[in-house]
Formats: C-alpha cells, sequence, structure tokens
C-alpha cells in the first residue's frame, strides 16, 4: 500500500473542528496521518499522570475516514516540568553555554534523569496504543540531535573511551598526546573539545580526541534511540518503527549507526528553506538526499515531512510556485519514497513556527496548494499500487563516510572544501545523465556494482582499503579523489604514500600537494582521447602532486610548478581498474569523467534527455516504471527508451516521444508487464 497523508496537530486547534479536518483529509485522498510527536505536556501534564483521552478522540476521528495513524514518542520538546525536575539536563553547545527553555531537542542525551523520564512517557503511550486498530506505527523523538558538551557527556566520554582503550597507555598512543605535552595520566583529565579551549579561535583540539567525541556522541543518540525502540518493539511487536532523518546535509550523526535500529528510515524533505532563503534546492541536491536515505538500509524510504508550502520562523521563504508541490513530491517516490507524508496539515496561528506554512492556511481554509494535493491524491489512487514496493536498481554506488566527514569538520584541509558539496560534484554528473547512483558505507558489499566512487574517503581503514582493492581486483572500476587514505581510524596521518592503503591499487603515490587560494584554478590537459570533453575542465581547491608508478596518465596540469605532471591516471588492477583524480574540479570535469567511468565500468546509461527534465527508474519485478519529471519552466520534448503508456492519466495510447508542460510529471510503463 503505499502512504500518503499529513502531519497533524488536532491539539493545536478546537475538538469542534476536527471532524471537518478528518474530510477534508479524506477528500484528498489522505490515508496515513503522523500524530503526537510534540504533544508530551498534552500527554502527560504533570510527572506519571498520563491522559490519552483527547488523542483517542482524534484517532478514532480519523480512523472512521479510513485514515491510519503513525505516533510519534515526544521527547523532541519536553515540558516545563520535565526541565525543571532535572535543571541540569539541558544541552551545552561547543560554546560551553547551556542552552535555556524556549525551543525544542534542549535535552541533553546522557542525562540519566531525562533518559528515564523518556522511557516513561514512551512506555505509557506503548502500553496505551500497542492494539489499537488504527495505529501502524512508531517515529522516535524528531530529528536527532545535536552534540552536547555538558559535565555528564564529558564524564560519559570518559567512561566510553575506557571501554574503546583500556588503557590510557594506548590512548595516548592512538592520539598522540606526547605533541603538545597533553599525556594524560587520569581518564578524568580528558576533557569534551569545547570551543573554550581554542584561544586563537580556530578550534584546534588534538584530531584523535575531537574524532573521537563526535563518533561518541553519534553513538549517545543511538543508545536514547534504542531505549526506545526496545520498549516499543516488546509492547507493539506489529508496529513498524521508523525516525525522521535529515537527509545527506545533517552531518552530526552517523546515520548508518542511527538506521540500523529502524524498520525503514524517514526523513524530512524541504525544497525551500528560509534560513537560506535561496530560491529552491536543485533537483540533483534533492536527488542525492534521496538517495543516501535509501542506502542506508538499502531500502525504500518515508518522506515523514515533505514540504506543503513556505517555510518560516522568523523569515518566510520564497512560496512554492504551482506544480512545485507536486513535482517534489514525485521526485521522492521516483528516487524510493513508498510515502508521502506532507508537513503539515494547517498553518500554525502560534508559537514559533506560525510561516511555516501548511496544505491550508491560518484561518482553516483550503488553498490553491491543498487543491494541488489533492488532485495528487486522487492520481496515487489509480498508481499507488503499482508503485509500492518497486525498488531502484544502480550498478554505480559511491561511499559515504562519517568518519570522514566529522574528520573535515575538525581539519577542512581547505577553507572551500566541504565535503558533502564534493560528493554533491560528482554524483550531479551522473544525476545529469540518469544514472542510478547507490549511497552505502564501507560495510556493505560492494559485489553487485559496476563502478565504486570513494570521493575524499579521509580517515580510511586498511579493511575499507582491502575492501576496495578486492572490488577492482574482481574486475569492478573504482575511483579515488584527493585527500582518501590521509587518515587512520584514530585521525592520525598514515606512515606511508598517500593515498595510503590504496597507493598500490591506484598505481600512484601523491609527492605532495597545493591547497590553493580562493578562486584560483587552472586548466587540465587531458591524453586520453576516449573522454568527450565539450567544456575545459578545470583544477581547483586542491592539487595532489603525482607521481605514476604503474598507471597511465589521462589528465595533466598545466600551470604551476607542476605542470606537466599527472592530474588524472588510470591503473589496471587485477580484472578491474582504478582511476585517481588528483584534484576536486569544476562541473566540467566530472562531467568528462562521468562519461568516460560508465563507459570504462560497462554501465548502459539512460538515453540523454533535456536540461531541467529528470529520468528516473523503479523496477516492479520485471516491469519497468519510468518517472520523468520537467523541473524546468519550459515545456519539453522527451524521447522515450521504448513504447510506454501513461500511467496517471490511464491513457491507453502507446507512446514513443512525450511533451511535458513546465513542472509536469509523468509516470509511465511498458505496455505488458515484462517491460525492460
Amino acid at each position: 500500500m503505499f502512504r500518503f497523508g499529513v502531519d497533524y496537530y488536532p491539539e493545536h486547534w478546537p475538538e469542534s473542528r476536527w471532524e471537518r479536518d478528518a474530510q477534508l483529509m479524506q477528500e484528498a485522498g489522505f490515508n496515513t496521518v503522523r500524530l503526537a510527536e510534540f504533544a508530551w505536556s498534552r500527554l502527560e501534564p504533570a510527572p506519571g499522570h498520563f491522559d490519552f483521552d483527547w488523542l483517542d478522540r482524534a484517532i478514532a476521528i480519523l480512523q472512521a475516514r479510513g485514515i491510519q495513524v503513525v505516533l510519534g514518542t515526544p521527547t523532541a520538546s519536553p515540558p516545563p516540568w520535565v526541565m525543571a525536575m532535572h535543571p541540569d539536563a539541558y544541552r551545552v553547545p561547543e560554546s560551553g553555554l547551556p542552552v535555556t527553555y524556549g525551543n525544542r531537542r534542549g535535552y541533553c542525551p546522557t542525562h540519566d534523569g531525562y533518559r528515564a523520564r523518556s522511557r516513561l512517557v514512551t512506555q505509557a503511550m506503548a502500553t496505551h496504543y500497542a492494539a489499537h486498530p488504527a495505529v501502524i506505527g512508531w517515529q522516535t523523538d524528531n530529528e536527532f540531535g545535536d552534540r552536547c558538551y555538558c559535565a555528564h557527556c564529558c564524564a560519559a566520554f570518559q567512561a566510553w573511551l575506557q571501554k574503546k582503550y583500556g588503557a590510557l597507555d594506548t590512548l595516548n598512543a592512538a592520539w598522540g598526546t606526547i605533541f603538545w605535552s597533553h599525556v594524560y595520566t587520569a581518564w578524568t583529565q580528558i576533557p569534551a573539545p569545547l570551543a573554550t579551549a581554542a584561544p586563537f579561535g580556530d578550534g584546534s583540539h588534538n584530531p584523535g580526541l575531537a574524532l573521537d567525541y563526535y563518533r561518541f556522541m553519534s553513538d549517545c543518540y543511538v543508545a536514547f534511540q534504542h531505549e526506545q525502540v526496545e520498549i516499543l518493539r516488546k509492547a507493539c511487536p506489529v508496529h513498524f518503527i521508523t525516525h525522521n532523518l535529515m537527509g545527506i546535509g545533517y552531518d552530526r550523526l552517523n546515520y548508518f549507526d542511527l538506521a540500523a535500529d529502524l524498520d525503514f528510515v524517514s526523513w524530512d524533505n524541504y525544497r525551500r528553506m528560509q534560513w537560506t532563503f535561496q530560491p529552491t534546492v536543485p533537483p540533483s541536491e534533492a536527488a542525492l538526499a534521496h538517495t543516501a536515505m535509501r542506502g542506508l538500509k538499502h531500502k525504500n524510504f518515508w518522506v515523514m515531512e515533505q514540504q506543503a508550502g513556505s517555510g518560516g520562523w522568523q523569515i518566510v521563504s520564497v512560496a512554492p510556485r504551482p506544480g512545485e508541490l507536486q513535482l517534489w513530491a514525485y521526485q521522492s517516490i521516483a528516487h524510493g519514497a513508498d510515502a508521502i507524508i506532507f508537513f503539515r496539515w494547517r498553518t500554525a496561528r502560534f508559537g514559533t513556527e506560525q510561516y511555516w506554512h501548511g496544505l491550508l492556511e491560518h484561518d482553516g481554509r483550503t488553498s490553491r496548494r491543498y487543491a494541488e494535493i489533492k488532485q495528487m491524491g486522487a492520481e496515487i489512487a489509480r498508481v499507488g499500487a503499482q508503485i509500492a514496493g518497486s525498488e531502484v536498481r544502480a550498478e554505480v554506488a559511491m561511499l559515504l563516510d562519517y568518519d570522514s566527514r566529522f574528520a573535515f569538520q575538525i581539519q577542512a584541509n581547505n577553507p572551500a572544501f566541504h565535503y558533502t558539496a564534493h560528493v554533491h560534484d560528482i554524483y550531479q554528473a551522473f544525476h545529469a545523465r540518469n544514472v542510478a547512483v547507490d549511497i552505502i558505507s564501507a560495510q556493505d558489499d560492494f559485489s553487485r556494482y559496476k563502478l565504486l566512487i570513494a570521493p575524499a574517503h579521509y580517515v580510511l581503514t586498511e579493511q575499507t582499503a582491502a575492501a576496495i582493492t578486492r572490488f577492482a581486483q574482481q574486475g569492478g572500476a573504482v575511483v579515488v579523489t584527493p585527500r582518501t587514505g590521509v587518515k587512520d581510524e584514530t585521525n592520525t596521518i598514515v606512515d606511508v604514500p598517500l593515498p595510503g592503503y590504496l597507493a598500490k591499487l591506484c598505481g600512484i603515490e601523491v609527492e605532495e600537494y597545493d591547497s590553493l587560494p580562493a578562486g584560483v584554478s587552472q586548466p587540465l590537459a587531458f591524453t586520453n582521447a576516449d573522454i568527450d570533453i565539450t567544456e575545459a575542465p578545470h583544477a581547483k581547491i586542491w592539487c595532489d602532486v603525482v607521481r605514476a608508478v604503474d598507471a597511465q596518465v589521462v589528465a595533466r596540469y598545466t600551470q604551476e610548478y607542476y605542470a606537466d605532471s599527472p592530474a588524472i591516471t588510470l591503473n589496471a588492477f587485477g580484472a578491474g581498474h582504478a582511476v585517481y583524480v588528483a584534484t576536486f574540479g569544476d562541473a566540467a570535469l566530472y562531467s568528462a569523467l562521468a562519461g568516460w567511468l560508465l563507459k570504462l565500468a560497462e554501465v548502459e546509461a539512460m538515453a540523454a534527455s533535456p536540461a531541467g527534465v529528470e529520468c528516473c527508474v523503479r523496477w516492479q519485478g520485471g516491469r519497468r516504471l519510468l518517472f520523468v519529471l520537467n523541473h524546468s519552466t519550459e515545456e519539453q520534448h522527451v524521447v522515450l527508451p521504448e513504447t510506454m503508456l501513461n500511467l496517471l492519466t490511464g491513457e491507453t495510447t502507446p507512446l514513443s516521444a512525450v511533451e511535458l508542460r513546465p513542472r509536469q510529471v509523468m509516470i509511465l510503463a511498458a505496455p505488458s508487464g515484462d517491460g525492460r
């Protein structure tokens, strides 16, 4: 069943309005509603006194309209009495100054008292709703979570380190604490890496300590969630458990670890945000976020918060244009969503999110946004069963490494370098060619892919290097980019030439490197005639000065003291190949490389589509479902890969090409069930 619904806050509105809301939801085609993730003060108005009557009545009204419910554990936003009971439970940011009451996610994830209160409210909800026929699943908390540096976390960190290293001598050796005479002689001497420890304002902590603290803090949220998951699994064994993550852009938690406890991943997809005030997130960035969330468990995902209007707390973002809400939602589905839940139902009249617009206006009127989603609901009713459970299949994979992300937060290497932006730069070149890519972890099975990309895999273990090498040995094509293999798992630079444990695979050695100033770049000269270059590619940000040991030179630098030295190399290795890209390039570089790499790896790409048109495939068994999305504001002509039918309209006339209006979406399938 395809889930289509909305996030609803009945506690914000008079009970006399609930029936009308449920009626409008039913008319919009909604079959699922998320409730209660911010309702702790209504659910437990005083310690140990639980009130579920109001929520029971709201659920009953929805259930009567054929709508089922996902409940959120309300621990992201505690009532004032909880924090008054535990005044030392406030989260302490890196500044060292604790937050105060008034927002959300202000709690410390290691605080024993706060976690005990969280278990109590979770247990009470789980017990009450375990057998409710309208409740189908749970969302833990809400958008975990920011790092805390309080005294409780510092003590817990010291215990975490003692368990990890066993002895202080081992820790001191791993971190190289002899530097600056930071040799620890008691576990209690080890600090949390507060910004106040940096007298020059550069945040310079021991890299080993800082990386371990980031790992520890991620583990704290995983453990906090696990306590709730254990309660819910025991009390509600037939319900699913998920969490609403924040896409690939959020880099404070290891999402692979957080997702391990979940039945499937959900995430919150916002394309226009008030804090960036940009017109829209580019389609390739949204596609990358969907891809990353799908890769956390190699499963289809839910979008638990799909944008329903302008976002806004203090500032109101640009309004979604007609057709954009549907377009963005269908893009989610095209990349693997099996549920679209819009945030929010009605725009709030009070509180911080007064300008985070929903499908209904502040006064409860239906809007053009509601009408647009109601139309989509009718379409989902026709095609949802054909989509649900279908899968995205990829032959290209890109490694996403949280240790490397954390390490780059500690030492950026170059102020212009951003790990996620680098991942997107590469991904965008494949997205432009409508090539499916999986985002995976180093612990995943590489053998299902033909092309494996390791972008700036800064912290590289010998085990991961061995797995990458084995993949190439057995016939795969590997791509390695700069700053890969620089550090070992302790965030210490390896004692071998870079790219460290992958130097033999790549057939090169990095002799030195040049960190480029802002705005400085240089064109590259290609020696490989198989690479189709339509625009001169440039090196920027970083240049590794490479010596080719066994590898062939594919491109060379043209300027500076390392002019004519290799910038891109190709090394035959076993039955496969390794490509080393020694610089962070511009869009022209990754575009040129993507086409060549697909041929090198023997990955068949879909036919090119016009600029602004995205084509994605989901497979239902042997049947191909082709999503064609026109992100542009102009009409577009698209030639199809085979004769297909338009599922959204139910047209039975076979199509070999389609005309798309601005922001139009088509879902197409072969006339028979055995489409290629």
